[in-house]
C-alpha cells in the first residue's frame, strides 16, 4: 500500500505571501520612526560616525529626490514584491500603446486606504510594468513629508517614488529623450477617508493641478482606475461632519497625512487586525488623452481638458466594471 502525503507548498507559499504583506505593512506605519530613531541612536554609540557620514551625504545629495530620484532594479525586481502580488493577487492590464518616445502623466484613482495596486504596480516589477510597456519609465509621487526622513528617503527613491510636488513633476515630464510615465495619485491622503468596500467616490471634481500641470507640459493625459483598490479595508464609519470626520480632518491639516481607522484581518486570524483581505486588485491603464501645450493655460481651457479626463475615467469604468463583478447600477461619483 503505497501512502502519499499532501505537499506543503501551497501552504508554504501563503504563509510567505502574508509575511510579505505584513512586512510591508509595518514597514509602512513603522518605518519612518525607526529610521528616525536609527539615525538619532547612533550618535550616542560607537557607530556615531554612520550618522555623520549619511548626515554628510544627505546634505550632498538633498536635491536627488526631485531630479527624478535614484531608482534601484534589484529592490524593484525583489521576490518580495511577488509574494506580495500573488497575496491579493494584483494585476496590471494595458488598454493602449504608450509610445516611449513621448511623456505621460498617469491619473491614478481610486487612492484606497494604502495605495497597495499604485506601489505594486509602478515601484516594483511584480506586474511586469517593464514587459507591458517597453521603455517606459514609471514614477509615483508621494507626500514630500516622507524624503525628508533619514535612510527612508533612499528607500523610496530605489522605488520610483519622488516627492509630490511641481518642481518634481516638472523635471520628469520635461526629459527631452521621453520614455517616462509619472503618476499621481489624484484623490490623494484626503480620498483615503471614503476608502471602504463598495465605494466608488472620488474626489476629482476640484482637482484640476494635474490638468493643468500636463497642459503646460504638453503632457498626454491617461485615466487608471484600480478595480479593488477600497476593498482591502473596512473602516470605522466617519461620515462627513461627523466628529471623527472632523478630528481627522484637522490631524490632515497639521502633518500632511489623513489617518484612516482601518481594519482588516490578523496575521493568525481572519477577524481583526491590520493585514490587508485576499482580495484581487485589477489596474486598468486606459488610452492616452492628447493635450495641447500651453504655458498659461486659462481656466475654460482646463476645464475643458479635465472634464475630458472626467468622461475617459468614467468610460474606463463602466467598460470593465463587470468584469470585476460590479453591478450594473454601481458608478463613478465625483466630488
Amino acid at each position: 500500500m503505497k501512502i502519499e502525503f499532501a505537499p506543503r507548498s501551497v501552504p508554504l507559499q501563503r504563509r510567505l505571501q502574508t509575511a510579505s504583506v505584513a512586512q510591508w505593512i509595518f514597514s509602512f506605519l513603522g518605518l519612518a520612526q525607526c529610521c528616525i530613531a536609527a539615525f538619532i541612536g547612533l550618535f550616542f554609540t560607537r557607530f556615531w560616525l554612520v550618522s555623520a557620514l549619511y548626515a554628510a551625504w544627505w546634505l550632498i545629495d538633498r536635491e536627488k529626490p526631485s531630479k527624478g530620484g535614484r531608482r534601484s532594479h534589484v529592490v524593484r525586481n525583489s521576490v518580495v514584491w511577488r509574494y506580495m502580488r500573488d497575496y491579493f493577487p494584483i494585476t496590471l492590464m494595458k488598454t493602449a500603446e504608450l509610445d516611449p518616445r513621448q511623456n505621460y502623466l498617469v491619473g491614478f484613482h481610486p487612492h484606497g486606504v494604502l495605495a497597495a495596486g499604485a506601489f505594486l504596480n509602478f515601484c516594483t516589477e511584480a506586474s511586469d510594468f517593464s514587459k507591458l510597456f517597453p521603455g517606459i519609465t514609471p514614477h509615483l509621487m508621494m507626500l514630500s513629508l516622507w524624503f525628508r526622513v533619514p535612510f527612508l528617503r533612499d528607500y523610496l527613491m530605489s522605488g520610483g517614488l519622488i516627492p509630490s510636488d511641481k518642481e518634481s513633476a516638472s523635471y520628469v515630464l520635461q526629459k527631452p529623450e521621453g520614455g517616462n510615465l509619472l503618476a499621481i495619485i489624484v484623490g490623494g491622503a484626503q480620498e483615503a477617508l471614503d476608502a471602504r468596500p463598495g465605494s466608488f467616490t472620488l474626489l476629482l471634481k476640484n482637482r484640476k493641478g494635474f490638468v493643468r500641470l500636463a497642459i503646460q507640459n504638453g503632457t498626454p493625459l491617461v485615466p487608471a482606475f484600480s478595480f479593488g483598490e477600497n476593498d482591502l479595508f473596512d473602516q470605522v464609519k466617519n461620515p462627513k461632519g461627523s466628529w471623527l470626520r472632523r478630528i481627522q480632518h484637522f490631524l490632515q491639516q497639521i502633518m500632511g497625512i489623513s489617518l484612516p481607522l482601518f481594519h482588516a484581518r490578523g496575521i493568525f486570524q481572519y477577524s481583526f487586525g491590520v493585514i490587508p483581505y485576499r482580495r484581487p486588485i485589477c489596474t486598468v491603464v486606459g488610452k492616452p488623452i492628447p493635450v495641447q501645450k500651453k504655458y498659461r493655460p486659462s481656466e475654460e481651457e482646463v476645464d475643458q481638458v479635465h472634464q475630458n479626463y472626467l468622461n475617459e475615467l468614467s468610460q474606463l469604468f463602466e467598460k470593465y466594471k463587470a468584469k470585476h463583478n460590479i453591478p450594473e447600477d454601481c458608478h463613478l461619483e465625483f466630488i
